[in-house]
């Protein structure tokens, strides 16, 4: 399969590749979401020797550092077995060997440690081996190409691009790898020779997230609806199997950061962190919990918003994984009958437009808005210095005043604020009299807490435009659609 999209990705690796100098990049992601595709595409076929060696997951050090040693042999021995290692010093030693002895002075080294965290178990020794080994030879070959990948975004951001010991600023680049986007998702479909408009994309996408291996097992021919009931609701599917194992790959007692999930989404508008914290029974006030929520934020399932111009209130959170949230909305509810036979062909088809749909609906619609932001500002000619933000007011209790959601809003140079009303619908939006009130409020509330003297613009991001009227003509000065989320 051709690589789809990572545009700026790949020119990162280009230029890592073609430097003159000795490069260390760290790439981390979440599981199924192309790290090792990426590299593999970019690296494989170069002229280079490319050394590429995959942790085991649980696995003891000893059977790591086999696998280790055979790599060499396999790589740079044309497979002829080399000596048993004991320890990684002694691996990295072999590696080190090999690359002297056999690599010519011009030819360059690409060594790709893929899931490196399952290989550092614990006391292994394996961070300080690398350190050592990095700091004393590596750092100073420019032949040299080292890439650490993991899905543990915390692990790899910790104990490699904040490392405070021998690793400190030693990184020279990194990647975090991103789910696609929907121009992306389209361009894999369509690879795939299947042909879905933006709105069969969008639904699909409202359950996948973007993970292009999701997207993998689609079959031609079918509706975004068919094809969600064959991922989702059949036997043993791929997106039922899928969340335990995600989340186990990703981070040790992963119950703990699950429950954080459902947490937050229960809470549609977003939740505070102190009431986060007070919502969670396992974890005690202010410890992990802060540092969990942080994990799982730059491992992109939730976002965090400190209300504009009320940072004392401090941070709120919402889910913006559309896949998580699905599983947590539709699937595990059918969980134990998925576990015992598929659901009857058609039971998406039959969710599909109730209600309950509808509002599962808007809150991934506006999963996907955040994750479009550039799209969103490219369409509405807003600078990229502008501050992106949510931003909501909540009335203390039994008190008369109104409270305030905002969805968006940027908060511009040019002495302006845009505010984004998200809405989802399958037709063209109408903004009708007791709607158009609430808008007035948001917009009025905003005002008088925020204080603040700048013009105030309303835009509507609606996912099939609005209906104009009296209403609309009053409130309304740009609409966002869907195409532009796909530009």
């Amino acid at each position: 399969m051709n690589l789809i999209g990572r545009h700026e990705e790949k020119a990162i690796l280009e230029n890592l590749f073609t430097s003159d100098r000795p490069e260390f990049l760290a790439i981390y992601g979440r599981r199924r979401i192309g790290k090792t595709f990426l590299i593999k595409q970019t690296f494989s076929d170069r002229d280079c020797y490319f050394f590429n060696v995959t942790g085991i997951q649980n696995g003891k050090m000893d059977t790591q550092i086999d696998r280790f040693i055979k790599e060499i042999g396999k790589i740079f021995y044309q497979g002829a077995e080399i000596k048993e290692r004991k320890n990684w010093i002694d691996a990295f030693d072999a590696l080190a060997e090999a690359i002297e002895k056999v690599v010519p002075k011009n030819k360059k080294v690409v060594l790709f440690f893929d899931e490196f965290p399952w290989m550092a178990t614990h006391k292994s020794g394996l961070l300080s081996a690398l350190e050592h080994r990095w700091n004393h030879t590596w750092s100073s070959d420019n032949r040299i190409k080292l890439i650490i990948c993991g899905s543990s975004a915390s692990w790899i951001i910790n104990k490699i691009i904040n490392n405070k010991g021998g690793l400190y600023n030693r990184i020279t680049r990194q990647i975090h790898l991103m789910p696609f986007n929907l121009r992306d998702t389209a361009a894999l479909l369509e690879h795939q020779k299947i042909s879905l408009n933006h709105k069969q994309v969008t639904e699909l996408y409202m359950t996948t997230g973007g993970v292009p291996y999701y997207l993998l097992p689609v079959e031609k021919n079918r509706s975004a609806t068919q094809i969600v009931d064959a991922l989702a609701f059949q036997q043993n599917c791929l997106l039922f199997n899928e969340f335990d194992k995600l989340f186990s790959s990703l981070f040790e007692n992963a119950e703990h950061y699950i429950e954080l999930l459902r947490i937050i989404a229960k809470n549609h508008c977003g939740v505070g962190q102190e009431e986060i914290i007070r919502q969670s029974e396992q974890i005690s006030r202010g410890g992990r919990t802060v540092d969990r929520l942080k994990e799982l934020e730059d491992t992109g399932f939730i976002i965090s918003f400190t209300p504009h111009l009320h940072k004392k209130r401090g941070k709120y959170y919402r889910l913006i994984d559309e896949y998580t949230l699905f599983y947590l909305d539709w699937i595990e509810p059918v969980k134990n009958t998925l576990q015992k036979r598929s659901l009857e062909s058609g039971y998406w088809l039959g969710k599909h437009n109730t209600p309950t749909w509808y509002t599962w609906a808007g809150y991934a619609f506006e999963s996907i808005c955040y994750k479009h932001i550039n799209q969103i500002r490219k369409k509405l000619d807003i600078s990229p210095t502008a501050v992106t933000n949510g931003w909501r007011y909540v009335p203390v209790s039994k008190s008369k005043e109104k409270g305030a959601q905002i969805d968006l809003l940027f908060d511009r140079d040019d002495d302006t604020i845009t505010i984004c009303e998200i809405k989802f619908t399958t037709e063209l939006f109408e903004i009708k009299k007791d709607y158009a009130e609430n808008l007035k409020n948001k917009i009025a509330v905003f005002k008088e807490k925020t204080r603040t003297k700048k013009q105030i613009f309303l835009v509507m991001i609606s996912a099939y435009g609005i209906k104009e009227n009296m209403y609309s003509e009053e409130l309304v000065q740009s609409v966002v659609t869907l195409e532009d989320l796909f530009n």
